[in-house]
């Protein structure tokens, strides 16, 4: 008999209220650990306001999030966390070598091996001298994420991880999310771009604080019969049929 695994994520009746607006309306799930699970919406759909409850870093206004069995916000359960924000979470007076390092510090990570293996990984070791404030927009992106893997979280956040990624890079960047979740860490990627949706192990489409469907993306494609999750999601949304 299978042995049931417990969550690695949970949401519980999550609320996110500001004013009059309703940005997380009532969104409950449990995430599997080992898996790629992709947010895909619109931009204003609640994707980085869900993420931040899910890490901690909001409040909810009614239900609560879990992360590896702990009831979120917890402080020490952070180190078991990695969290790549929209925008640059890093500093830039300082050099990309040194974020690095500070962030592993932070987490109690080795400064030496596991800096030089992720900036390896971004490539951006011939960058780690080069001060942050002077890199390009993407190479910023590049040292977030970085910073987010560098103490090899089990469970890690990313919110739309390949903005200004260039096409190489970002292939790079996805072969080693699947390879991470081959060892167990379970990611969670929130995009407007559905053509990286097939890279994930399920999808949950979210529109107007709510997630309107979940599967993977042959199953959503087969529901709505469309050929692409992008006419899927307009479809869920309730726009009926979709131009070719």
């Amino acid at each position: 008999m299978a042995v049931a695994t417990a969550p690695a994520v949970s949401a519980v009746g999550l609320v996110k209220v500001f004013g009059t607006i309703r940005a997380v309306d009532d969104i409950s799930f449990q995430l599997a650990p080992g898996r790629i699970y992709g947010l895909l919406g619109p931009n204003g759909s609640g994707k980085t306001t869900l993420i931040r409850l899910l890490t901690g870093m909001t409040i909810a206004t009614e239900g609560h999030a879990e992360v590896l069995g702990v009831r979120m916000p917890s402080r020490a359960n952070l180190a078991r966390i990695g969290y790549m924000t929209q925008g640059d979470g890093v500093y830039p007076a300082l050099t990309a070598g040194e974020n690095a390092r500070f962030f592993a510090a932070a987490y109690g990570a080795d400064t030496g091996a596991a800096v030089n293996e992720v900036l390896e990984l971004v490539d951006l070791a011939d960058r780690a001298t080069t001060i942050t404030g002077t890199l390009s927009g993407g190479q910023r992106r590049r040292l977030s994420l970085a910073c987010a893997l560098v103490h090899r979280p089990p469970v890690l956040f990313l919110d739309e991880p390949t903005v200004g990624v260039d096409p190489l890079l970002r292939v790079q960047f996805w072969g080693h999310f699947r390879q991470l979740a081959d060892e167990g860490v379970t990611i969670v990627v929130s995009s407007h771009v559905m053509d990286e949706a097939d890279r994930c192990d399920e999808l949950m489409f979210v529109r107007a604080g709510r997630v309107i469907a979940r599967g993977t993306g042959a199953q959503l494609r087969e529901e709505t019969g469309s050929d692409d999750l992008e006419a899927a999601f307009l479809r869920y949304a309730g726009h009926g049929a979709v131009a070719a």
